[in-house]
């Protein structure tokens, strides 16, 4: 009998299979090794597969390969994680696009409470890699529990790693690779300490080389794995900005630095914050103000415990979950509540006609007020 990790491999190596399609698979069979054991005609009814992907499916290569990069996982001592798993990031259920399976190399809380993405320019100036460098040191003298993302490029993501681990705290490095290789090469040394202090994460598997779309592919991660994300330093045009807009699509928060007027070093920067994409920090205190962990601050009030009544036990908990976690995807309310997507639709529309939730753009819903 095959390993059920060779399956969970083999369902993120399909050709021409995305995360969307992936767990709708995965949602009809009811697992990775169901996938590749039920008929053709059971594929083809699936919303998305076509006689094309269902072929290729069926290819026992497909298994070949994944028992490939199963040798290469545990030698490398590798984690897999798959989505819908218990251990598979939380925030990530919430994004459309989510990876169907991730690799990890090292050993990290996903799952903290308090995730940060901090993203830049390649050529910071001495501004970008100051103000990275404070931001860091002050974010880990509020919260020794805190876990910074960044990309390992050079310039701000290579900082950001660095002044994390240098005050104490845990980093996870999102790569546009497989954990075959190393990129940029210069940056191996601190990739090795990232893994003793953190974890190297990527949807890649093992033998993918870098490659420029593969990098733009990984900013959703770094955007969807945390909290807020924070662009230090950023010119008009690069990869901060990209990530920037997908944590706003995914109605995460975006903060940056503001750039003195005419530096080209901060002019995506300041163009975030004049579209109203970014707010504007100067400092840790701004970030721990406007993510609501200033202690100082007033607590919100509670909402009067009458929004509970004539309310069944589960919409109860979708209520519960929405006030405590904002904005929520279908799939991760489903999963949290061991309610089938098939159920679960008539139950937040429910909620929705009476007024207690809204519906937003991607299947994610929050409270109505």
């Amino acid at each position: 009998m095959e390993e059920p990790d060779v399956y969970r491999i083999a369902l993120g190596m399909i050709p021409g299979i995305g995360g969307i399609t992936a767990r709708k698979i995965l949602a009809y069979t009811g697992s990775a090794e169901a996938v590749f054991s039920v008929p053709k005609k059971t594929l083809l009814g699936i919303p998305g597969v076509g006689d094309l992907l269902a072929d290729r499916i069926r290819n026992t290569a497909i298994l070949d390969q994944a028992r490939r990069e199963l040798e290469f996982i545990n030698k490398r001592r590798i984690t897999c994680l798959l989505y819908g798993e218990n251990a598979y990031p939380e925030r990530l259920l919430d994004c459309h696009d989510a990876p169907m399976l991730l690799y990890m190399l090292g050993k990290v809380n996903l799952n903290g409470s308090s995730m940060i993405s901090i993203v830049g320019t390649r050529r910071p100036g001495s501004y970008g890699m100051d103000m990275c460098k404070c931001l860091v040191r002050d974010l880990a003298s509020m919260n020794r529990e805190m876990v910074i993302v960044s990309g390992l490029a050079y310039g701000i993501d290579h900082c950001a790693h660095k002044s994390a681990m240098e005050n104490g705290l845990d980093t996870v490095a999102v790569l546009g690779h497989g954990l075959k290789y190393m990129y940029p090469a210069l940056h191996r040394q601190v990739a090795a300490k990232i893994t003793r202090q953190g974890a190297l994460l990527t949807d890649f598997a093992s033998d993918q080389k870098p490659e420029r779309n593969n990098f733009i592919r990984r900013n959703r991660i770094i955007a969807g794995l945390s909290d807020v994300t924070i662009v230090v330093q950023s010119g008009h045009k690069g990869g901060a900005l990209i990530t920037a807009d997908i944590a706003n699509s995914y109605h995460r928060d975006v903060f940056t630095f503001p750039g003195r007027v005419g530096d080209p070093a901060s002019a995506g920067c300041n163009q975030l914050i004049k579209t109203h994409k970014a707010a504007l920090i100067e400092g840790a205190g701004d970030v721990a103000y406007l993510m609501g962990w200033d202690t100082d601050q007033p607590a919100e009030m509670e909402k009067p415990e009458k929004l509970f009544h004539g309310l069944s036990d589960k919409e109860k908990q979708i209520i519960e979950i929405l006030r405590s976690e904002g904005h929520v995807s279908l799939d991760r309310i489903s999963l949290k509540c061991s309610i089938p997507l098939s159920r679960i639709s008539g139950v937040l529309l429910n909620l929705e006609l009476a007024g207690l939730i809204k519906c937003l753009p991607g299947d994610v819903y929050c409270t109505d007020g």
